[in-house]
């Protein structure tokens, strides 16, 4: 495929990514792509990716459900061996290939697997008004009533 500088495009449902549904709130919508093979001018192999997609999240700060509009355009640098990845010109990322075949909706999968974002927020949330800090001169000490201060009264009658 490098050689022949092959693409292909497509649409591919989010349903059939079964890890990626996994850490979706729904596996609803479709992945546009366009996948391109080739070979730079410096001879690195590479594979194309453009992807676009809407995911359904659960938002962690509030729980509810929204969509996040996911849009990938990488270039990844197709090696045999690990020690190959030094040797990649800038701007690529290493796809390490176990064979010759290659899973494009698996290329597609974890891809959009990496751009998920660790703590789902739903946008517009991402703001705080509480301020967090580590200083213990900071903290705020709660004021609540000593429950032995009555002890205390007794102790002097």
């Amino acid at each position: 495929m490098v050689s022949a500088r092959r693409s292909f495009n497509g649409r591919l449902p989010v349903a059939r990514l079964t890890r990626l549904t996994d850490a979706l709130a729904a596996p609803d919508g479709t992945v546009t792509y366009d996948i391109e093979f080739g070979r730079d001018e410096l001879g690195q192999a590479y594979l194309a990716l453009q992807a676009q997609v809407e995911l359904v999240l659960t938002c962690q700060r509030t729980l509810e459900l929204f969509a996040m509009p996911v849009a990938i355009d990488t270039r990844l640098g197709l090696m045999t061996r690990e020690e190959d990845e030094a040797g990649l010109p800038p701007g690529y990322e290493p796809l390490l290939l176990d064979s010759a075949e290659i899973r494009l909706a698996e290329v597609i999968e974890d891809e959009l697997l990496l751009a998920l974002p660790l703590i789902p927020v739903k946008p517009g949330l991402e703001e705080s008004d509480f301020t967090w800090s580590t200083d213990p001169a900071q903290a705020e000490a709660p004021q609540r009533p000593n429950p032995f201060a009555a002890l205390g009264g007794l102790k002097k009658g």
